[in-house]
């Protein structure tokens, strides 16, 4: 049904007037209205005309909506062209989307639909940085078959500060960014210097940014040190990403009167489970305990009860520590250091779920039969005081018979021993209906005493691992099932299956493997799953693995609930991890609301609160990643001239891209050192061949390389191959051909 934009007079009216009244204390016009207002035009029209048209008077009333615009115009809805009048984007042939920058001058267009992004050459990226958000037009298809665009208009700069190396050559003085994807330096104006020395790693504010004709100009706003100090990886990539690390002085007054220990007044209402054995089972290193578990065998099946700190007791909306916590969007983990969502008070205190202490708790009791299904569940408020703090290993460990550990957890041993048979029923289900349990592995990073890196060794993921992992699904599953069906808007975990661009592209590499991925155009997770069950043991399985995993959508908070592809779940929320997720908040704030009969949050801030939430879990991945790449570089520059293990990641015109086995780091064999022949790259069958030994190398291969350089500047590490290690052709043909035909049978 249309909605109707004019009254009986023939004036225009906002079809959205009533939802900006209940929204706003002093509406303005909807976008809907200002959408549907310049579709009716003929042309783009002034901003009086807009005005008048909307009826939008008086100072205020004119400055909000004036925010309102620049709004849409960043969203890329409206534009506002040269001669100063407003039109639809869509209208105008303009494709919205953020900047991708690549080191070697080029870019990318991401375009806000998810369609394939668009080349920039070098000569347009001089006008923009990477992150930025421009309007953009295609101009042409170049000779290699790519749609090619000019940027039209930037509607909002990414970069307002940048890291990078500061320098002085030739009396110039200027900045190379620490972010490759930004390819220009930073001019610095004489005076703007911040008393940086060459060499060291600085903070640049960016003062004009850059055109067609000249570059960025920026200011030293801070001067972080030597690149190789202790720690500076961390430095860089706080501010690199733009993670808010220091509490605001409004935050420490709010929280400067809670006290160390639950009060008695904030006992009323709750159910006290004290003497359940509630015990928490977590990593060796540990602070925040977010989540305690219980489990008990009862006629035809179990009793599960997920206990969870109570967050949403000490932050309140409405509040300095909220707007921090939600700025944040989580906490950030870098080997052996965090930036915590929430002050130490809390996290590592009142909210912990510590041992032989007193903790509020939002808990989830769930009985669930022999079947593997819960058939029954109910979340309530509670007094909680956790019976024993376990590990990951000494649980492990105990399950699987050590006799000296179980004596010493006598009291807790029956728990373990239903919360480990109920493990095994639940993935035993969650197997047969075909979820997609990736098992990559994971690595830790040790150092010594000067915080230098002693190893890096591999992280084993055992029993009591899955355990809790099952566990804490069960729990979030519920969590979602219960504000789906009180109708309650909040912020699901919700993951799409593969987009059929993704899906053609991992067939084709499959075929070249000789697997086969079945559900035709929309498979399944239980295709998946059965993909994933035939793949060989050792470092060709896992990287194919690899490939599974990023065929797939990445996993988002949404406020509409399109279920969970890879889990298989209908409903799904984030439930269990409050202290370090927001999204776990806002649930659990849900479920006070529903458990208290509250209001209803405002279903319209939801999605504003998803983006946000998924916006900032990718900048902490990505910092994450970032820090520990480069660690593993430092690591890898004491090993130059050694010899390694390896599986062929990529293969690419300029040589093979190689990951280590144990370290899981890659570098690149480049294509000029694979041996004394004129090699070719086919990228529809993945490999490089040589014209005249016919020597193939191919995705998957196993290999073995010696380093010979590391750059840390840019993060990259060079290989070669170790000749003696590699296959003659017919040998690599006939092999994976019986590795074939293994498969099929």
């Amino acid at each position: 049904m249309t909605m109707s934009t004019h009254n009986e007079s023939g004036e225009f009216v906002d079809p959205m007037a009533a939802r900006e009244a209940q929204t706003y204390e002093f509406p303005v016009p909807s976008r809907e209205a200002v959408l549907a207002y310049l579709g009716a035009q003929a042309e783009p029209v002034p901003l009086r005309q807009l005005l008048e048209a909307l009826r939008v008077s008086g100072e205020r009333d004119i400055e909000s909506f004036g925010r309102r615009l620049r709004a849409m115009e960043r969203d890329g809805q409206i534009l506002k062209n040269r001669r100063g009048r407003y039109g639809l984007v869509q209208r105008m042939d303009l494709i919205p989307g953020r900047i991708i920058g690549h080191p070697d001058g080029f870019g990318f267009l991401s375009r806000d639909e998810e369609n394939e992004d668009l080349f920039i050459p070098p000569s347009e990226m001089r006008k923009v940085m990477h992150g930025d958000r421009v309007m953009a037009r295609i101009a042409e298809i170049d000779a290699r078959g790519r749609a090619e665009c000019v940027i039209v208009e930037v509607l909002e700069r990414g970069q307002q500060y940048v890291v990078g190396r500061y320098s002085e050559e030739r009396g110039l003085r200027f900045i190379t960014p620490d972010e490759r994807r930004i390819a220009r330096d930073i001019m610095v104006a004489e005076g703007h210097e911040g008393g940086a020395r060459p060499g060291q790693i600085v903070v640049c504010e960016i003062l004009e940014q850059p055109t067609f004709r000249t570059p960025p100009i920026g200011r030293v706003t801070e001067v972080l040190g030597d690149r190789a100090a202790p720690g500076m990886e961390i430095e860089i990539a706080v501010r690199k990403f733009g993670l808010p690390h220091v509490f605001p002085e409004p935050v420490s007054a709010e929280i400067s009167g809670l006290r160390t220990s639950v009060m008695a007044e904030d006992w009323a209402g709750r159910e006290d489970l004290r003497a359940v054995s509630l015990v928490t089972i977590d990593g060796e290193d540990a602070r925040d305990f977010d989540d305690a578990v219980f489990c008990a065998c009862e006629a035809r099946g179990w009793r599960l009860l997920v206990a969870i700190a109570d967050v949403a007791h000490y932050v309140k909306s409405a509040t300095a520590l909220d707007a921090e916590a939600l700025e944040r969007g989580n906490s950030v983990y870098f080997p052996k250091s965090v930036i915590p969502m929430l002050p130490e008070v809390l996290s590592n205190g009142l909210c912990s779920l510590n041992p032989e202490v007193d903790r509020l708790c939002m808990a989830c009791e769930m009985h669930i039969g022999d079947d593997g299904e819960i058939h029954d569940y109910r979340f309530f408020e509670a007094v909680m005081r956790s019976q024993a703090r376990l590990t990951y290993t000494e649980v492990a460990a105990i399950l699987a018979g050590d006799e000296a550990l179980a004596r010493q957890r006598a009291a807790v041993l029956p728990v373990l021993a239903e919360l480990h048979a109920l493990y095994k029923t639940l993935h035993a289900t969650r197997v047969r209906r075909g979820s997609v349990d990736f098992e990559l592995p994971e690595t830790r990073i040790v150092f010594d005493a000067n915080r230098k890196i002693e190893r890096i060794e591999p992280v084993i993921r055992n029993d009591a691992h899955r355990l809790i992992e099952e566990c804490m699904l069960a729990a979030n599953v519920c969590a979602a099932r219960f504000l789906v069906e009180q109708g309650m808007p909040a912020l699901f975990r919700v993951h799409a299956g593969p987009t059929a661009q993704k899906l053609n592209d991992l067939r084709t590499v499959l075929f070249e493997l000789g697997l086969t991925l079945g559900g035709g155009e929309k498979p399944t997770a239980r295709d998946y799953a059965r993909l994933l069950a035939e793949l060989p043991e050792g470092p060709e399985g896992r990287l194919i693995q690899t490939m599974l995993l990023r065929s797939l959508s990445q996993a988002v908070y949404s406020h509409e609930n399109i279920g969970h592809f890879a889990l298989g779940y209908e409903h799904y929320a984030h439930f269990t991890s409050p202290i370090r997720r927001y999204p776990d908040l806002i649930v659990h704030r849900a479920l006070k609301a529903l458990l208290r009969g509250s209001p209803k949050p405002d279903a319209a801030a939801m999605r504003a609160l998803g983006e946000h939430c998924s916006f900032a879990e990718r900048r902490a991945d990505e910092a994450t990643r970032d820090v520990v790449r480069w660690l593993k570089a430092e690591f890898m520059q004491e090993r130059i001239g050694e010899e390694f293990e390896g599986v062929v990641s990529g293969v690419t015109a300029f040589g093979l891209f190689v990951e280590l086995a144990q370290i899981y780091v890659d570098g690149l064999v480049h294509i000029s050192v694979l041996g004394n022949d004129y090699f070719h790259f086919d990228p529809s069958r993945h490999l490089i061949a040589g014209e005249r030994t016919g020597q193939q190398y191919r995705l998957g291969d196993c290999v073995r390389v010696r380093l010979l350089r590391v750059d840390l500047d840019e993060v990259k590490l060079d290989f070669e191959l170790v000749e003696s290690q590699a296959a003659p052709p017919a040998t690599t043909r006939s092999t994976r051909n019986r590795r074939r035909r293994t498969r099929r049978a």
